[in-house]
């Protein structure tokens, strides 16, 4: 399947199962929101996320952020 033949995805957030490497989406969506500022992560977007946590991150300074690896500018 292409791009082309998808269907249209509902513009609500969606529920995601972050695996190893990958993510399960069990309610489609368009979006899911970073754990750490709220900000929306379009699903063609989504690249960082924890596992044990369940959560997802809109980019690696999100997930040092909620680490604790690195403080806030």
């Amino acid at each position: 399947m292409n791009r082309y033949e998808r269907q249209p995805q509902p513009a609500d957030e969606a529920v995601v199962e972050y695996l190893d490497g990958e993510y399960r989406v069990r309610k489609p969506g368009a979006y899911v929101r970073c754990a750490v500022t709220g900000e929306p992560i379009p699903l063609e977007d989504l690249r960082y996320w924890n596992v044990d946590l369940q959560e997802p991150y809109i980019g690696p300074h999100a997930k040092l952020l909620r680490l604790g690896v690195k403080k806030p500018d």
